[in-house]
């Protein structure tokens, strides 16, 4: 199964829609709510990254019997040193993010901890591009 969502930057309003159907979807298919919630962490954090970080970007979600591939490129002001990107508690979010209670500097971090495989991938003026993997039938990170 193949879906694909669209994710408009600053709108917090909407900000983890895909990931509540992506939830939606996979406790329907009775994956194993711990697996469940490694999918959400991963799918929630990178869905505000764009929402957060860039004018628009797109989610695609791959599922298959044993893994879900979650790709999502931005169309974004990109990220200089992804290194540095990937400590916790590094963020370039402005201001007004950080005061609606986002930015603090955990998505990539986050990310990393609850994935099987990721893979970033960005471009300084172009975009950021996040390949996450998560086997379905492994509750243990």
């Amino acid at each position: 199964m193949t879906f694909e969502y669209k994710v408009q930057g600053g709108d917090f309003t909407h900000a983890g829609y895909a990931s509540s159907q992506v939830k939606k979807m996979l406790k329907q298919l009775g994956v194993d709510s711990v697996v469940i919630k490694r999918v959400v962490v991963c799918l929630y954090e990178a869905e505000v990254n764009i929402v957060a970080h860039a004018r628009d970007g797109i989610i695609s979600i791959v599922l298959d019997t044993d893994t879900i591939l979650m790709k999502l490129t931005d169309n974004g002001p990109g990220i200089a040193n992804i290194e540095q990107a990937m400590q916790k508690g590094y963020s370039t979010a402005s201001p007004e993010v950080r005061e609606m209670g986002f930015g603090a500097g955990m998505g990539l971090p986050n990310i990393s901890a609850n994935a099987d495989r990721f893979l970033i991938t960005s471009e300084p003026g172009t975009g950021t591009a996040l390949e996450i993997t998560i086997n379905l039938n492994s509750a243990a990170v």
